[in-house]
């Protein structure tokens, strides 16, 4: 039988949340993004946003008007992970969902314009009847004609529709924020990249490395949406 909950205490060290509130709490649908990067629409309502105080309460806040990208939810156990925007058309206020600098996930209050862009990052690529398919972190798959993108690159990409506006490479000049180590939350410039590791130079000047894997293009002169930008400073 599959459980709807999970022990406090076994919830990813991401997510925000009173340990000891209660024994158990939202386990999340299986969806787009990992639990270290994601957390059900329920949790994120409940204890990060804090507008309402039971399960009960969730359920009526959606039933007004809820979605995730552009799309309406009508599960509270749906997951929002990491860049998705959550939108509240009853009351028209939007957030994002980003990691702060202590790695937690955190939704971040953003301007009308901006809830209908998101970034996403590039992570396989394949064929398909003679276009060049993008996989991309977010569980989208989008068909190009023609192709130029590289795995690592990231994508602004309007929503619901998909349309991409921009492509932002990860190379040397661009703006890096930063999904793990020890600068988790902070944004960078790029400075080298070489085999598994990239090189990222600080504001007062500083070089330091850390893993690919943990860095998300956000912009190539400039970051690219104001809430990543607010939320490392």
């Amino acid at each position: 039988m599959v459980k709807n909950h999970m022990k406090r205490l076994a919830a990813p060290k991401s997510w925000a949340v009173h340990r000891k509130l209660t024994a158990y709490i939202t386990k999340p649908r299986p969806g787009a993004h990992s639990y270290k990067l994601g957390m059900p629409l329920n949790v994120v309502i409940k204890e990060l946003l804090k507008l309402a105080n039971t399960s009960r309460e969730v359920k009526e806040i959606i039933k007004t008007g809820v979605s995730i990208d552009g799309k309406k939810v009508i599960d509270e156990r749906s997951i929002i992970g990491f860049m998705d925007v959550l939108s509240f058309i009853h009351s028209k206020e939007a957030y994002r969902i980003l990691l702060n600098n202590n790695g937690f996930i955190t939704p971040v209050k953003i301007e009308a314009s901006e809830s209908k862009i998101k970034l996403s990052k590039i992570i396989g690529k394949n064929l398909v009847n003679g276009k060049t398919q993008l996989n991309l972190n977010d569980g989208r798959n989008l068909l190009v004609d023609k192709d130029g993108y590289r795995c690592g690159d990231i994508l602004l990409i309007e929503i619901p529709n998909q349309k991409i506006l921009e492509k932002i490479p990860l190379e040397k000049g661009s703006k890096i924020y930063l999904m793990g180590g020890k600068h988790i939350g902070e944004i960078h410039t790029a400075e080298t990249i070489t085999g598994e590791k990239i090189s990222l130079r600080s504001k007062d000047g500083s070089v330091f490395e850390t893993l690919k894997k943990y860095a998300f293009a956000v912009g190539k002169d400039k970051v690219a949406l104001s809430s990543v930008e607010k939320l490392s400073k």
